[in-house]
């Protein structure tokens, strides 16, 4: 079974010439709604791809009318939502400004998702044969009691270092890494985690590998329109290539990268296959505007 445990969100998307600078305005002509929060994106991911189903996102929205709406999308595209609590918190709302190049720029207002308890995550979803995966939109340390008791019970945990908090103690990224069987961090994500240990400067590759040996685990790097480099705690790297594609918006493509990678892993085990499948999986996610709206099914990744 794959177990998220992570952020829901309701995201504004605007696109514009260009991405505002520091005390610029930028005019757009309107704005879409679109379902977002990363622990939402990577469980509707898993969930499109997955043969056996079995997806199920633990997290927390608000009473209003988003939370009740990211409720419905969730369970329309086959998520768990059993354990979808609802507190007082405003849901989790993000503001996304896309750029006619397909970048992006991304302000989140947690809301709810700060809300988000370990204890929320009942005995019964973890075993063995538990894929975990998380996030940083929630409470670290929440996050990481839900890393050690499926670690404890023999599971395997996956966990994407974003967005990099903007301070945080090598304490807690060495628990982290002592608590993850795979590490996901794209370019910038790999050079900031390898600095919080002390490594500054280094190339993203040779900070991904970094990571590895640091933690003990694989370190699955991925860099965009370059694909992914797998790098394991021996040092030993693969290169998997992305598809060719003229991207629309890049927003959600790591997240589907994730939650197909999970797929992937308790489909078969095999992690190659599953890095290999999963960065063709969020090239295919930059043809539509929206994190999930691009998102692959399962019959369009086979194909």
């Amino acid at each position: 079974m794959i177990l998220v445990f992570g952020s829901v969100n309701l995201d504004l998307v605007t696109r514009v010439s260009s991405i505002p600078r520091p005390g610029e305005t930028v005019l757009s002509p309107s704005y879409t709604t679109t379902f977002g929060g990363k622990g939402a994106n990577q469980a509707v991911a898993a969930a499109r791809v997955s043969a056996a189903g079995g997806v199920c996102l633990v997290a927390r929205v608000g009473t209003d009318a988003f939370g009740a709406s990211a409720r419905a999308n969730l369970h329309d595209n086959g998520v768990g939502i059993d354990h979808l609590g609802v507190g007082p918190e405003p849901t989790g709302c993000a503001f996304i400004t896309v750029d006619e190049r397909g970048e992006n720029a991304i302000t989140v207002a947690s809301g709810a998702n700060l809300a988000l308890k370990g204890a929320a995550v009942p005995a019964d979803l973890i075993d063995g044969g538990t894929v975990l995966v998380l996030q940083m939109e929630v409470p670290f340390g929440e996050s990481l009691s839900v890393a050690q008791r499926v670690r404890d019970a023999g599971g395997r945990v996956i966990w994407n270092f974003a967005p990099v908090p903007a301070a945080f103690r090598r304490e807690d990224l060495s628990d982290l890494l002592a608590a993850t069987d795979f590490l996901v961090v794209n370019e910038h994500e790999a050079v900031a985690a390898a600095a919080v240990l002390g490594f500054e400067g280094l190339a993203f590759e040779h900070a991904a590998e970094r990571l590895a040996r640091a933690g003990n685990l694989t370190c699955v790097a991925t860099a965009g329109a370059d694909g992914a480099t797998m790098i394991d705690f021996n040092g030993q790297r693969a290169h998997f290539p992305a598809s060719r594609v003229v991207p629309i918006d890049t927003t959600g493509a790591g997240d589907t990268f994730v939650g197909i990678l999970a797929a992937g892993l308790v489909e078969d085990g095999d992690l190659a296959t599953a890095v290999s499948r999963a960065v063709k999986g969020a090239s295919l996610s930059c043809l539509l505007v929206g994190a999930q709206p691009g998102m692959p099914y399962r019959h369009q990744l086979d194909r």
